[in-house]
């Protein structure tokens, strides 16, 4: 009943917040302002070929559109281009065509570029997926394969259902052909591919009801399609589950490539490609953290950056860290997404906005490597 309560919570969020940019903290040269505020519990960020920021929310099942006609970094009209739908969380642009999650269903907005003052209506592109509301929500992305790649969550905190649950899938933009990816995940809300390698990079969510302290959610690397990644059974790669991880080895699964703390709740992550940031940005992870819903003290509610060599880890530190003072939280990032012109944008649902990122210190504005 407890997690019911909690599910429910969820879902019908409160008012957004109060925008508080001056208790935003930044490494320097780093500026943040507010790209636009009118987007209610506003989750991941897909750019359109125009420019169209397109943000998916669990507002009212409200998809909407941000362009920023005058290109001064601010978003100057705000549209809802579908309503109705179900946790509409997830959004992914290809071929003109916006692709957008509803817990079981794909859908997708033919042409939507050019048709934002008169949307027209989504057409289902698969309806293959649970019903589950638990975890059901989904962050979408297409990949270098052209594939649009699908998490399905476990819908508990902790439980063994198979390989029906708690993996990541992936499809052809028409739906066909749908396979698994990897195994064992409990819940990924983000994921993107390394430059270079093209092999996928996941956050997952730890189980709760372990402690403060335990487990760890994780970043991830898939180097074969089939790797599992140990839930129900081992968390954070060395800790077994109290009750499903008897007889088990967390040597038989997936390691994660990092740790990111507890109950942290990782959600949209992305590559770093863009020449605004200094260089050692290039091809660093960044990471939105939600922030905990069940720590004794709050964790989380920051945006972090992710260095890695090759695929190897050489550093874990914050980018924009203060949504959250005296243990209350006034933001929660949900997803990070780069424009074209180097800037990232910061998706936060408890205020129903959306941020932008710049740098104009050493280094900016540089030339492709």
């Amino acid at each position: 009943m407890r997690m019911l309560a909690v599910l429910l919570a969820l879902v019908a969020l409160p008012a957004s917040a109060a925008i508080h940019l001056d208790r935003l903290t930044l490494p320097k040269g780093f500026h943040i302002a507010v790209y636009a505020d009118q987007v209610p519990n506003a989750r991941e960020i897909a750019i359109g070929a125009k420019g169209t920021v397109f943000v998916g929310s669990n507002d009212a099942g409200k998809v909407y559109a941000l362009t920023d006609r005058n290109g001064d970094g601010v978003a100057d009209q705000v549209r809802v281009i579908a309503s109705g739908l179900t946790l509409p969380v997830g959004v992914a642009f290809r071929n003109g065509d916006l692709y957008v999650s509803a817990v079981s269903r794909i859908l997708v907005l033919r042409d939507i570029e050019n048709h934002l003052d008169d949307p027209p209506a989504p057409q289902l592109v698969s309806d293959a997926f649970p019903t589950a509301m638990h975890h059901g929500w989904k962050f979408i992305a297409f990949g270098p394969d052209g594939k649009l790649y699908v998490p399905i969550g476990a819908p508990c905190n902790v439980c063994d259902r198979g390989k029906a649950y708690a993996k990541i899938t992936r499809m052809n933009a028409d739906g066909s052909d749908l396979e698994d990816v990897a195994y064992g995940i409990r819940n990924s809300v983000g994921f993107d591919w390394q430059p270079g390698t093209g092999r996928l990079w996941f956050t997952s969510n730890g189980r709760d009801l372990m402690g403060d302290d335990m487990p760890s959610d994780t970043l991830n690397e898939v180097t074969r399609i089939g790797q599992d990644f140990g839930f129900p059974f081992c968390h954070q790669g060395d800790t077994l589950d109290p009750e499903f991880g008897k007889g088990k080895r967390c040597s038989d699964y997936r390691a994660p490539a990092l740790k990111l703390g507890p109950h942290v709740a990782s959600v949209g992550m992305r590559f770093y490609t863009g020449h605004q940031f200094p260089a050692s940005y290039g091809g660093a992870i960044l990471i939105a953290e939600h922030g905990s819903w069940n720590r004794t003290k709050k964790s989380g509610y920051r945006v972090m950056t992710v260095r890695l060599k090759g695929d190897k880890v050489l550093s874990y530190e914050p980018l924009v860290t203060g949504f959250m003072q005296d243990e209350k939280a006034w933001g929660r990032p949900a997803d990070v997404q780069m424009l074209p012109d180097g800037s990232v944008l910061i998706s936060d649902d408890l205020a129903g906005a959306v941020y932008r990122v710049t740098y104009d210190g050493p280094g900016a504005g540089r030339k492709g490597d």
